[in-house]
């Protein structure tokens, strides 16, 4: 997901990047997360892990692998899909050359089952209420909780996440840049293959 509401302003420079999460830091905090989800479901029966394109889908894939190499029972493959929001989005009108992406919802459906979406960064809350309207139209969960790697705070909406990799309170000058292997295969070192990095606008030099 990028930032729900990039800050307006004026022209700026370059944006120098701060690494705040390793590909080893995520590893671990999606570990907890897949552990947090085992917990608060009591077991991994009728699970369902959706993830929020475009990051969202790899990282509920690694979540699906951690709860089944924790929980034999559980079927990885059989408990993940992913929730395509284009068309439910507040700001479609605004950025209309958002290209859709497919929604794969698991065979046995979830109706009845607990739902948890799966996003990378948690802003404003506007991508997670389109994601909870695009869930009506594939069906009824019993319980729907919400996940992501990442809470920077600013929310616009009345909307918290359930398990969260780590919460990065920063400006609304700021852009948090989640960067993954599957997503994003630009050459990194081999420690920042998966990291998030913060970006922090400078100014432009008028000559």
């Amino acid at each position: 997901m990028i930032d729900d509401n990039p800050a307006a302003g004026p022209s700026t420079g370059p944006s120098p990047a701060r690494v705040i999460l390793s590909a080893a830091d995520i590893d671990r905090a999606l570990t907890r997360i897949a552990h947090e989800i085992l917990e608060a479901n009591k077991g991994s029966s009728d699970l369902v892990l959706l993830g929020i394109p475009r990051r969202g889908y790899p990282l509920a894939q690694r979540i699906a692998a951690k709860i089944a190499a924790t929980d034999p029972g559980f079927d990885a493959a059989a408990s993940l899909g992913q929730l395509d929001v284009t068309m439910f989005r507040d700001d479609l009108r605004k950025n209309p050359a958002r290209a859709p992406q497919p929604t794969r919802i698991p065979v046995q459906g979830i109706d009845g089952r607990t739902v948890v979406l799966v996003d990378d960064v948690l802003y404003s809350g506007r991508t997670v209420r389109a994601a909870l309207d695009a869930l009506v139209d594939v069906g009824r969960p019993r319980v729907v909780r919400l996940a992501v790697l990442v809470d920077r705070g600013h929310r616009e909406l009345p909307i918290r996440a359930d398990h969260v990799g780590k919460n990065l309170p920063t400006s609304s000058q700021e852009k948090v840049r989640v960067r993954l292997a599957e997503t994003d295969p630009d050459p990194r070192p081999a420690e920042h293959a998966d990291c998030v990095v913060i970006e922090t606008s400078v100014p432009a030099v008028r000559a």
